[in-house]
């Protein structure tokens, strides 16, 4: 398999969870003509994603997985191409809770930098982020001081991490963390499938004054292998019109502020 080839197949498989997510059960003859490939990929698709936990196969195609476990660490390349008018509505929205004078972190993914984005109009602001396309995507705005901790770099999320990444934040005390994350789950917490970044992302929290999660509504009840935080950690989320309305009432119950905006 080349590397163009490998990318449609990671692509495709974040797309059929997507389907999952929205409708919880799949089928293998409607994804095949939704992909136009054969009903052969299709099942092994559906056999490789099983074997990650992240479904249940049945027959003619499969189901959600009881608790939608997600363990696959999908490259920031591939997770661009997923509910894009989303995460740059959400994005745009993030980026209006920034005021003049602050500190912000912003926390490596693809909503994430849509935050960054949006960061044009605002004066006299640090950023501190272990993303790597996020510190060159900024270096282009001169209104902002951009600070970038060392460590180890991780390819899939291009952001930086270990021990050096660590002991560069806890040298900070922020204003406010835009913090994205793969999982969202009420009762377990939000997490994401890299153990060391999940770390990382606690440190971060530590040190903000106010924790905003920005993360599209395809992120809910899911569990990831490695435990961020609990959701009252959270001070506000920035989601999008999908998000569970019992989702959205339970955090509101706790004192989240919950922030909707529209798909684009």
């Amino acid at each position: 398999m080349n590397n163009n080839e490998s990318k449609s197949t990671v692509g495709r498989r974040i797309k059929i969870i997507d389907e999952l997510n929205a409708k919880g059960e799949v089928n293998v003859k409607k994804l095949s003509k939704m992909f136009g490939v054969s009903e052969v990929t299709i099942r092994n698709d559906l056999g490789q994603l099983e074997k990650k936990h992240m479904l249940i196969r049945a027959r003619g195609g499969a189901m959600k997985a009881a608790q939608n476990f997600v363990g696959v660490d999908f490259p920031l390349s591939d997770k661009q191409k997923t509910r894009l008018k989303e995460k740059k509505a959400i994005g745009k929205k993030a980026s209006g809770l920034v005021e003049n004078g602050n500190t912000i972190i912003i926390d490596s993914g693809t909503t994430t930098f849509e935050v960054a984005k949006n960061l044009d109009k605002v004066e006299n602001v640090t950023v501190i982020t272990s993303a790597l396309n996020v510190a060159v995507h900024l270096a282009e705005y001169k209104n902002l001081n951009v600070i970038v901790p060392g460590g180890s770099l991780r390819h899939n999320s291009l952001s930086l991490i270990g021990i050096l990444a660590e002991k560069g934040f806890r040298d900070y005390f922020c204003d406010k963390l835009f913090l994205g994350v793969d999982s969202f789950d009420i009762e377990h917490g939000i997490s994401t499938p890299n153990l060391e970044e999940a770390h990382l992302n606690q440190i971060m929290i530590e040190i903000s004054k106010e924790v905003i999660v920005v993360a599209d509504s395809s992120k809910f009840k899911r569990r990831g292998f490695a435990l961020i935080a609990p959701v009252t950690q959270i001070n506000t989320l920035i989601t999008d019109e999908g998000i569970p309305s019992d989702d959205r009432t339970r955090l509101e119950q706790l004192g989240i502020k919950v922030i909707i905006v529209k798909g684009g």
